[in-house]
């Protein structure tokens, strides 16, 4: 006869692939029910974007089978691990921040950065956009949002929103035509002020377009709130994948765990004979990543929708979810999601990146 014990047993052979460990001792399953030799259950996995989850499913089913279950009905519910340095260091209900970086500029950040959150919100997740290139906001073009945010009556900003993202920028407070021409402690000022000042609400993620290079806006950043990871991003060009050593190098003196290296403009799919031309030579920022022991997220093509998507303020992601150029983005967003949560959820036990495909570097 089928018990809950019984099932929770076959449950426990039943491995999560990030984290290594039992879905049971993970307390992932809930609400058990058995009806003759029919089960229901409730798999609580870690972020909602989990790119595991057919792998999981598979497995738990087949478990409960062999347990003697004839029929397996599963739920799914996500409850995210937390980064516990944000809430210590700074009073928002932040669970994780995703610095994307690149060192240069010119080779397609923020269309990752807008990609990338649009992706995880459309996955369920509760996402903020944090544009923190001061001298050269373009998230708002991006966003297609042309507007200032209003103010509570306690004078915190009210971040607007777009796609299911709310979004913070200084293109929203400043003319397009005028130029922020700042020193240092103002930028640190500004950086301050869009984490601690503005009413994100509670975020599964808060991704964090940074400028290219490195310099005062990085560093102040790490000072200011505790990083859970960050994205490196490149073009496969020789010219290019210095900089690639340079955004992860940056990023290793930050104390900053480097989630992956994503090489954009990868190559051209021709629209009209399929042929594919690596227009920037190819795969140099994959095996830049493997020299460096970094993980490689994956490729973006080059290809006029996503240029189109970013002048108009129509991200590809949002406005052709089922385009090849969407899926790729989908995809590095699910991988994004896993690392984090491998990486808070083994903080959490103490048990900093054991066995998981994260370079093991130290957090604070």
């Amino acid at each position: 006869m089928l018990t809950e014990q019984t099932v929770l047993n076959a449950l426990s052979k039943v491995q999560e692939p990030e984290l290594h460990r039992d879905l049971v001792t993970l307390k992932m399953v809930r609400d058990i029910q058995i009806q003759n030799d029919a089960v229901n259950f409730t798999i609580v996995l870690t972020t909602p974007a989990c790119p595991l989850r057919n792998q999981i499913e598979a497995e738990a089913k087949a478990a409960v089978v062999n347990a003697g279950a004839r029929q397996v009905a599963i739920k799914w519910d996500a409850n995210m691990p937390s980064d516990q340095r944000i809430s210590g260091k700074l009073n928002i209900p932040v669970k994780s921040t995703i610095a994307v970086a690149s060192g240069k500029g010119g080779v397609g950040k923020t269309t990752v950065s807008v990609n990338l959150a649009v992706a995880l919100a459309q996955m369920g997740a509760r996402v903020g956009l944090m544009d923190a290139d001061i001298y050269g906001p373009n998230i708002p073009i991006m966003m297609g949002i042309n507007e200032q945010p209003r103010a509570t009556q306690d004078q915190r900003i009210i971040p607007l929103e777009a796609y299911g993202v709310k979004l913070m920028s200084m293109g929203f407070l400043v003319a397009p035509e005028q130029a922020v021409i700042w020193r240092g402690p103002m930028l640190h000022s500004a950086i301050r002020q869009f984490l601690t000042d503005v009413e994100w609400g509670d975020l599964d993620y808060l991704v964090i377009d940074l400028p290219p290079g490195t310099g005062d806006v990085q560093l102040t950043l790490t000072q200011s709130v505790p990083l859970t990871g960050g994205v490196v991003v490149a073009t496969p060009q020789d010219v290019a994948l210095a900089d690639v050593i340079k955004g992860i190098e940056m990023f290793k003196k930050l104390e900053v765990p480097v989630i992956g290296v994503v090489e954009n403009m990868s190559y051209f799919l021709c629209p009209h004979c399929n042929e594919r031309t690596d227009i920037f030579a190819h795969g140099g920022a994959h095996k830049m990543a493997d020299q460096y022991g970094a993980p490689f997220l994956g490729e973006i093509p080059l290809d006029v929708a996503i240029r189109i998507g970013g002048d108009s303020g129509k991200p590809v992601t949002a406005i052709n979810p089922d385009s090849p150029y969407a899926q790729a983005f989908k995809r590095i967003a699910q991988l994004v999601a896993a690392k984090v949560s491998v990486l808070n959820a083994n903080a959490m036990q103490g048990d900093l990146i054991a066995g998981a495909s994260i370079p093991i570097m130290k957090r604070k």
